[in-house]
């Protein structure tokens, strides 16, 4: 992690996009929580903010991106490319958390114009502390990537899809590839 990275303005900053989010869930006419249960809403759980899951991650280019299909929480499927491999340690002083490096691919649809990259997984909080379907990132380089490069991954901006909170959305499953032998407690928490 750069030397420069100075943990309480990243922890304010992360704090501020939260309650922006939590706003917009409340409010926001685009909410995927029904309009009925807007009013009892009170905000998304979260993990404590924890500065051990902002790493950096060394990128893998794949020139000529494989198409993956990935199932839907309908049924349907859906392809995508896989673009790039993140590889990444996570070293924990907790022995209950393992450390080690992983691996997670990160995919656009074929159509990749300016689009982030999609990072679907499942952790071991899967189904447990965060929903049962998996959690997503996004990651939007401020430049074109290339092998080699490291790029920061922040684990604690993983977040529950929409479909979690209505079943008028259709969210993409992680496929097997992106499923970490690890407990990732960054991010969003989901209640089941």
């Amino acid at each position: 992690m750069s030397d420069s990275f100075d943990v309480e303005t990243w922890r304010s900053e992360l704090e501020e996009k939260r309650a922006e989010k939590d706003e917009f869930f409340a409010d926001h006419p685009q909410s995927p929580i029904p309009p009925e249960e807007r009013e009892e809403f009170s905000g998304l759980e979260y993990f404590e903010p924890d500065s051990d899951y902002r790493v950096d991650a060394t990128v893998t280019v794949h020139d000529d991106p494989e198409p993956v299909t990935m199932d839907t929480t309908t049924g349907r499927e859906v392809r995508y490319l896989r673009v790039v491999t993140l590889s990444f340690d996570l070293e924990r002083a907790d022995p209950e958390l393992a450390d080690g490096t992983y691996e997670l691919a990160a995919y656009q649809m074929e159509r990749p114009e300016e689009e982030p990259l999609f990072i679907p997984f499942r952790d071991k909080t899967t189904g447990q502390q965060t929903y049962t379907g998996g959690r997503y990132m996004e990651l939007s380089p401020e430049r074109d990537v290339v092998d080699g490069d490291d790029i920061v991954l922040d684990l604690n901006l993983a977040y529950t899809p929409f479909c979690a909170y209505s079943e008028t959305f259709d969210c993409p499953l992680p496929p097997e590839e992106n499923w970490l032998e690890v407990t990732v407690p960054a991010g969003e928490r989901f209640e089941q």
